[in-house]
C-alpha cells in the first residue's frame, strides 16, 4: 500500500491510499478517485516530502515487504463513489454554505463569548437576539443541561 498527498482541481487537499502506484494512475484516469469536500473528480499527487528512515538497517528497496501475518485484514481499495453520491455530497456542502451565508447576515458574531451571552439572552439580561460564535464541547454540554436552546452547525470555510 502506498500513500498519495492529493488535491483536486479547487485546490482541496486530502490523502489516498493505493495498492501501488499504477492503482492510482487507473482510478484517477477513470475519475473514480473524487474530492471528499467537493465531489471534484479531477485529482492529481500534490507535492509530498518522501519517508526518511530514522537509522537502523536499511532494507533494499527492491524487496517486497514481509506478507502480513494469515490473521492480518488486508485493506482494499475503495469502490469508486456513484455520480449520484457524488451530487448529493456537494448538494449537502451548498446547504452548509448557504446555512453559514445566512447565519452570518442575520445574527451577531459574538466569537469566544458564545456561552456567556447565550446565557445573559436565555436568562433576560440583555435583548433577545440571534447570535453565533465558538464555544468548547464542555460549554456546549453545560448550555444545554441549562436548557439554553443553542445549536452546532458545521462551519465550512467561504472558499471553494
Amino acid at each position: 500500500m502506498i500513500l498519495f498527498n492529493l488535491k483536486c482541481s479547487l485546490g482541496h487537499r486530502f490523502e489516498g491510499w493505493f495498492r501501488n502506484g499504477a492503482a492510482y494512475e487507473a482510478q484517477a484516469a477513470s475519475h473514480a478517485i473524487t474530492c471528499p469536500l467537493c465531489g471534484d473528480a479531477k485529482i492529481e499527487k500534490a507535492p509530498m516530502a518522501p519517508a526518511i528512515a530514522k537509522g537502523g538497517r536499511s532494507r533494499d528497496r527492491d524487496a517486497p515487504p514481509p506478507a502480513p501475518a494469515a490473521d492480518t485484514p488486508v485493506p482494499v481499495e475503495a469502490p469508486p463513489v456513484p455520480d449520484a453520491v457524488r451530487e448529493a455530497q456537494a448538494e449537502i456542502l451548498r446547504h452548509l454554505r448557504d446555512l453559514r451565508t445566512q447565519v452570518e447576515k442575520n445574527a451577531d458574531y459574538v466569537g469566544d463569548r458564545f456561552a456567556e451571552e447565550a446565557r445573559k439572552i436565555h436568562y433576560g439580561e440583555v435583548e433577545s437576539r440571534a447570535i453565533y460564535g465558538e464555544t468548547s464541547p464542555k460549554q456546549a454540554e453545560a448550555l444545554r443541561e441549562e436548557g439554553v436552546p443553542i445549536a452546532s452547525i458545521p462551519w465550512l470555510p467561504v472558499e471553494n
